[in-house]
């Protein structure tokens, strides 16, 4: 785009926003695979499309539009894909709840198209929003994990998997959500805080304490603790389960708490996790009392057919009226819920598929990755470390990635296809050979589907380009940015299943970053309806700012909350800057054959020495991904530095005529201009392209990042004391009423060292500014007398205008030493104390001076007339 010859007075932010949009060309941000440039490939999350990108989701997106906008202008060839992952109970929950139906109302197929549709709407208006903030993704690696060639690849892996052993199906208890109907993983259960009903019954003649008496139909034991003197002799014994009549076993076991209830517990399959331990350690039965559906089976006759809250209340209603209800107490507890629907799950023995967790393996990956900020790496490792059972991959959902096997109806032998003929639908295409087993041609496909993070979880491999063959040459990835709630799925899924399929780590470092907060200091969710969509800020503030607020609001790693200020502020400073960049650019002359050499006045010099560090501070804030160090470097210099100091300093110089003095500020105000704009283009490129687009040296984004390293110590700190002093003169003005621009007669800077400011100090202030090593000659002398009313009024009522009289004509000596009596109107009166303080002055060669004491023993004398 060509620059305007005419710059706005003001920055209006949406219509320069959309006009880049329509400038810049998608092309300029795609990965070249046949470049030299070393690579940098970025494994994005791939949200689920849900058509509401909030700006939980923007925060995340703008702290890797920051990385990939920076390491291209670092020289690097970035991948910046865009991956959308489709499959799951987010979709399904929500197509059921449009269309008022469940997945078992319409034929398979016909729901698979409803998440299908509705799944390409969401991901054209989230696409929408991600342009609107400026996100520079390489749409040329967008993935979508619900098309043919990216759930091929998920097929191969489980395939992979099962050939290796990784993966195997097995009955065993699993995390159930009734509500969805399907099996969940542990990392998918969220828990909340409730308080529930402990009931006491007696069980046979031992007191029984249990918050789920729907569950009595299921139990098949009781444990009491070995050392526990109150069942001492039990073991063995079997007792009979009421309103049920059969028998269970009493077993002892150490891990029974004797303080919680009454000591002897009741286990049930399954009523938690440690049921399912009892139950696998002593080889108990199993008892299925619950189905899939969240209802009771003929186990629990008769309360068959019930759901599990109807069986409770009916279960203890019939033991008030049998009399076996003992009390009832309340009970704090922690309950397992889905992390969708937020129904409570339900331990539930079914046949599922699996995955193996080598959890050493995994922390010894894990290690070998950089971690940002570094403390992240233990929640990965505790929560590999406790992981006890194996990752349950299987779904009896519908959209979702089909497991590519079936089951001979002959012997039950498990078929896979040949890789060469994935994708497919097992339940809709038929094995083309024989059970090699048996020679049976009659299958059965396998209904249930693959957990969505199976797909996921390939994300690197298919971004560094994995099309089911060998490893890809550019595998593994640079970085993983990703928030701190998917820890424990998204990093420890992928690392797992890298592992499993290449041996190696996935990404050389991880990048974890916080949650947004509402302005009520809750997580942003639909169901708080504190969620703020980007367009909110956008209409009224432009994406640059809403960027401004995701890099200066959290340091990384740690939660952000969101409040209108921040974004106000971030407006502001876009505001001071686009004034600061008009009165650079509307500077006449040029400066293209001048250099670093051009720069000879102090002021200037100074100036580079400042830019130049804090380009260094910037490039290692942006290095260690600390992008609010980052914005505040570039805050304060421009603003504090840049315009507050060094502008009003050179501006009168650069009102003279041409000659090197004005070429030296000139080319060092155009330099420090485009030097913010390149520093400050990651994290607002609208903004930045604008300013950077009126020197005409083409896009700021291909300008390079800024390598600039200036070194003049004696101007570094003659340039700091020339500020100061221009400062705080400046500052005595306005403390004492006089315009900035106001006339002084003489200033007099006594300083150790010597300080040729070419004039710079004298324009600035309006006043003939002298520069001197030598000791300033001050001579300190009262120049008047402050009286204190609130201690002579009452003292000396009517004498009090006398007093003060009196006081004044005093000598200076006595008014130094000080006097106890005066004598007024003929009287002696004792002086009280704290009447009055002596108001000094300084003079210098007899003249009337004001005086600065500023560090380091600088001392300036200001004298108001000429």
């Amino acid at each position: 785009m060509s620059p305007s010859t005419e710059i706005p007075k003001t920055y209006d932010p949406n219509s320069v926003e959309e006009r880049w949009l329509q400038e810049w060309n998608d092309e300029d941000n795609y990965f070249d695979p046949l470049s030299c440039k070393p690579q940098f490939i970025i494994d994005t999350p791939p949200p689920y499309p849900t058509g509401n990108f909030h700006i939980g989701n923007g925060f995340n997106w703008c702290y890797i539009d920051f990385i990939a906008r920076y390491k291209r202008m670092r020289g690097f060839n970035v991948m910046f894909p865009q991956g959308w992952d489709c499959h799951g109970l987010p979709t399904e929950v929500k197509v059921e709840e449009i269309h008022g139906i469940t997945k078992n109302d319409v034929p398979r197929d016909e729901f698979r198209r409803m998440c299908r549709e509705l799944t390409i709407q969401n991901i054209e208006k989230m696409r929408a929003t991600m342009r609107r903030c400026g996100f520079s993704t390489d749409w040329s690696n967008e993935y979508i994990t619900m098309m043919p060639e990216y759930y091929r690849k998920t097929q191969i892996s489980f395939l992979r998997m099962l050939k290796a052993g990784d993966i195997y199906q097995s009955e065993h208890p699993v995390n159930f959500c009734t509500r969805c109907e399907t099996a969940i993983a542990f990392a998918e259960v969220a828990y909340d805080d409730r308080t529930t009903l402990l009931n006491f019954f007696n069980f046979d003649g031992v007191e029984i304490a249990t918050t789920r008496p729907e569950l009595l139909a299921a139990c098949v034991a009781v444990a009491v603790h070995p050392d526990d003197e109150r069942y001492v002799g039990m073991e063995g014994n079997t007792l009979t389960v009421p309103l049920f009549g059969y028998d269970v076993p009493v077993i002892t076991d150490a891990a029974v708490d004797p303080e919680f209830g009454s000591g002897a517990v009741m286990i049930c399959t399954f009523g938690d996790k440690q049921d399912v331990h009892w139950w696998k350690q002593h080889n108990l039965d199993l008892r299925k009392a619950i189905d899939l559906s969240g209802r009771m089976t003929a186990t629990a006759a008769p309360y068959d057919g019930l759901t599990t809250t109807e069986c409770r209340e009916r279960v203890l209603a019939d033991m008030k009226e049998q009399g076996i209800l003992i009390r009832q107490e309340d009970l704090d507890q922690r309950v397992g819920a889905c992390w969708r629907c937020k129904t409570p799950i339900e331990i539930l023995s079914e046949r599922q598929w699996f995955v193996k967790i080598h959890n050493e393996g995994i922390i010894k990956a894990a290690k070998n990755i950089m971690w940002t900020p570094d403390h992240m790496y233990s929640r990965l490792e505790n929560w590999a470390s406790q992981m006890e059972w194996d990752w349950c991959i299987s779904r009896q959902r519908i959209f979702a990635t089909p497991i590519p096997v079936w089951f001979c109806d002959s012997c039950g032998e498990v078929i896979v296809p040949d890789e060469a003929d994935l994708p497919i639908d097992p339940t809709t295409e038929s094995p083309k050979h024989a059970c090699p087993v048996c020679g049976g041609t009659s299958f059965t496909g396998e209904e249930d589907v693959l957990d969505t993070w199976m797909d996921s979880s390939i994300s690197v491999l298919n971004v560094t380009g994995w099309d089911g063959g060998e490893i890809p040459e550019r595998f593994p990835a640079q970085i993983r940015p990703q928030g701190h709630d998917i820890i424990r799925t998204w990093a420890f899924y992928t690392i797992l299943r890298s592992l499993a399929l290449t041996g190696s780590k996935p990404w050389n470092e991880i990048l974890v970053n916080g949650m947004v907060l509402g302005e009520d200091g809750y997580k942003m969710s639909k169901s708080r309806d504190n969620i703020i969509p980007p367009e909110a800020i956008l209409k009224d503030y432009g994406a640059d700012a809403f960027r401004q607020w995701s890099a200066i609001g959290a340091a990384t790693g740690s939660d952000i909350v969101f409040n209108w200020t921040d974004v106000v502020a971030a407006s502001r400073f876009q505001t001071k800057l686009w004034n600061i960049s008009r009165f650079v650019l509307m500077q006449p002359g040029n400066t293209g054959s001048l250099s670093e050499d051009s720069v000879t006045a102090l002021a200037d010099r100074w100036l580079m020495c400042r830019l130049s560090a804090t380009v260094a501070e910037v490039t290692e804030a942006m290095e260690g991904y600390q992008f609010d160090r980052a914005i505040r470097a570039i805050r304060e210099f421009s603003r504090d530095v840049f315009a507050d100091n060094y502008i009003e300093l050179v501006k009168g110089r650069l009102y003279e005529d041409e000659g090197p003095a004005r070429d030296s500020a000139l080319y060092t105000l155009r330099l420090s201009l485009a030097t913010i704009c390149r520093m400050f283009a990651p994290i607002t490129p609208f903004f930045s392209e604008e300013c950077y687009s009126y020197f005409g040296c083409g896009s700021v984004h291909a300008a390079g990042w800024p390598d600039l390293s200036f070194v003049d110590e004696d101007a570094d700190r003659k340039g700091a004391l020339l500020s100061t002093v221009v400062s705080e003169v400046r500052r005595f003005k306005h403390d004492n009423g006089m315009a900035l621009n106001a006339p002084l007669g003489s200033v007099f800077v006594y300083a150790p060292d010597e300080v040729d400011d070419a004039g710079d100090a004298s324009r600035a202030l309006n006043a003939t500014v002298t520069w001197s090593t030598e000791e300033p000659q001050l001579e300190r002398v009262i120049s008047d007398v402050d009286f204190s009313m609130a201690v002579i009024g009452p003292k000396l009522r009517n004498k009090a205008r006398g007093f003060m009289d009196v006081v004044r004509a005093l000598s200076e000596d006595d008014l130094r030493d000080g006097v106890s009596h005066v004598t007024v109107d003929g009287e002696e009166v004792a002086v009280p104390e704290g009447a009055y303080e002596l108001v000094y002055a300084y003079r210098v060669a007899g003249k009337e001076v004001d005086v600065l004491t500023l560090d380091d023993g600088v001392i300036v004398t200001v004298s108001r007339t000429a």
